[in-house]
């Protein structure tokens, strides 16, 4: 495989793009998929947690997230729910997508606000009907997957959560670590989707690409950090990571944010934003071509640019339905050791509601790509002496089925997904696999030297 800098067509950017809703059958069938997931693990009652930034597992089944309070939903398994939530969320009861019963919990709350009834969590947990003989499973955010610990071993909800929850039981045995029903590689929920899912969430992978796509056209000597980033901002939507727009050294000061920093001709630049379904990021130059790299750097492309989009390549062309996770993680070892290159975490992983929900790419992993799943192609080198390289950027995979579903429902997704499908292949000249849905405008699009704004990486034989 060859790759080269080349000068390429701009790929299309979609605007005036229009929200696809989750409907209430994709709703109905997620509490019903979790019911399933609680009688096939003998779970009696499912305590899952929330606060604004891991907010997905409980957004899963009630459509939104407590904003800046704490919640938890209580599901028992014959579907009763409740909500146990503080003062200032108790009227988004009402709104969640599966009935469930509203319990006011004033510890949720922000602080001084009231603690209006003076009641223990342990009055809550009765007011929920949660059993202290039931079996129940405990979701917060993450799995545990360290050798020192069984799944049921850790909890990350707060601790007075926890501790009031150990001490309403009859048996700390009883609690378990239930997270993997939702975000296991080997058969968590929200790790695949239907159609209507994929769409929903295609909305905001577009808008991370065009935030992206703009903020490149906009990187110029002389220009501030806030001014770039500020294109990465689309339509008010939430981000599920910070925003990054950083030249030359970053976090000075401890800053993570776009700062006054104005860029300079030889910086390196980073850029990243994220929205529900995608994030895109990239990592390069205000260059406009090698001849403006800094003198230690001048092999940059030899050492690292071309290395790192050859794996991005084979990443895009191997990964299909079927594809075992070990077997993936050992192409991309082949293409791009991780030894010389110094990555040191998954190349690539779920997203959806979380840009990080977990990964089923590792050393040693069983866990299938499956039909309805999304991925960030998502491999971070780290070469001592040189600045780094990121394309990150979300697809879908999809057999058949699902792709003729998703163009029967869903004509304008799937017409910007054949859009950027026929840009991958007869611009960038990657050989996309039949099964990637591109989510994202700039899928494979990468000019690592920004003041070029096309001049990018192509693959070529």
């Amino acid at each position: 495989m060859t790759i080269n800098l080349n000068e390429v067509a701009l790929p299309t950017i979609h605007t005036n793009l229009e929200s696809v809703i989750l409907s209430n059958e994709t709703m109905t069938a997620r509490k019903e998929n979790f019911l399933a997931k609680m009688k096939q693990q003998s779970i009696d009652t499912a305590i899952i947690y929330a606060d604004r930034e891991h907010g997905a597992n409980f957004e899963y089944l009630t459509g939104f997230i407590p904003r800046f309070e704490e919640a938890c939903l209580v599901i028992h398994s014959n579907g009763d729910s409740y909500l146990m939530l503080g003062n200032e969320n108790l009227k988004l009861a009402a709104h969640s997508r599966i009935p469930a019963k509203a319990v006011h919990v004033p510890y949720f709350s922000l602080p001084n606000q009231p603690m209006t009834g003076e009641k223990t969590l342990a009055d809550h947990f009765k007011e929920c009907h949660i059993s202290p003989d039931a079996t129940i499973g405990v979701i917060g955010w993450k799995l545990f997957t360290s050798s020192h610990y069984d799944n049921g071993g850790l909890f990350d909800l707060p601790f007075y959560v926890v501790d009031s929850l150990i001490q309403y039981v009859s048996d700390r045995k009883h609690l378990q670590n239930f997270a993997s029903a939702l975000i296991s590689p080997e058969g968590g929920l929200r790790t695949t989707h239907n159609a209507n899912e994929i769409a929903h969430f295609e909305y905001g992978a577009t808008l991370a690409g065009k935030g992206m796509f703009e903020a490149i056209q906009a990187v110029e000597v002389g220009k501030t950090e806030k001014e770039i980033g500020a294109f990465l901002a689309q339509e008010g939507q939430p981000n599920t990571v910070t925003t990054i727009s950083a030249a030359g050294q970053r976090f000075t000061h401890a800053t993570l944010y776009p700062r006054d920093n104005k860029a300079s001709l030889g910086d390196n630049y980073s850029m990243t934003v994220g929205y529900k379904g995608g994030l895109s990021s990239r990592a390069g130059f205000v260059a406009a071509s090698k001849d403006d790299l800094p003198e230690n750097q001048s092999d940059y492309l030899e050492k690292v640019g071309i290395p790192y989009f050859t794996a991005y390549t084979a990443w895009l062309e191997n990964i299909k339905v079927g594809t075992v996770g070990d077997e993936f993680y050992s192409m991309i070892q082949e293409v791009f050791p991780s030894d010389v290159y110094g990555w040191t975490l998954n190349p690539g992983h779920y997203t959806g509601d979380d840009e990080w929900m977990s990964s089923p790419f590792f050393k040693g992993s069983n866990a299938v790509v499956k039909s309805g799943q999304m991925f960030q192609v998502d491999i971070i080198p780290s070469v001592p002496g040189y600045s780094g390289a990121s394309c990150e950027e979300p697809v879908a995979i999809a057999d058949e089925a699902l792709q003729a579903e998703l163009k029967e429902s869903y004509p304008e997704v799937w017409n910007r997904i054949e859009t950027r499908r026929n840009y991958i292949k007869n611009v960038i000249k990657i050989d996309l696999s039949d099964d990637v849905l591109p989510l994202s405008d700039t899928v494979a699009f990468y000019t690592p030297f920004f003041l070029n704004k096309t001049l990018a990486y192509t693959k070529e034989g």
